[in-house]
């Protein structure tokens, strides 16, 4: 079995940071690192950014030049380095695994960006 357990997340003011991270366990030969996604309340699952076996990294439009993935390959662990949040940053953030063509998914870690 995988396990993947979000963290880094809270409540942070407009304009400040926060850092997720996202760390795999268990049966975790083989598996790689996809992306982070966030879904608001009432709306879709969206993506946000993704990071290849390559390093190779892609950003929403909304996040580009705010938002940083990157990955620990030793530790097993995903992160997002999220700065000057704004208040539609607000969602539940999830990160995304893949092993064997299979997706794992973690359970989710709430970001609240609010004066």
């Amino acid at each position: 079995q995988v396990q993947l357990v979000e963290s880094g997340g809270g409540l942070v003011q407009p304009g400040g940071s926060l850092r997720l991270s996202c760390a795999a366990s268990g049966s975790i030969f083989n598996i790689t690192p996809m992306g982070w996604y966030r879904q608001a309340p009432g709306k879709q699952r969206d993506l946000v950014a993704t990071i290849t076996s390559g390093g190779t990294t892609n950003y929403a439009d909304s996040v580009k030049g705010r938002f940083t993935i990157s990955r620990s390959n030793a530790d097993k662990t995903l992160y997002l380095q999220m700065d000057s949040l704004k208040p539609e940053d607000t969602a539940v953030y999830y990160c995304r695994w893949t092993k064997l063509g299979l997706d794992y998914w973690g359970k989710g870690t709430l970001v609240t960006v609010s004066s």
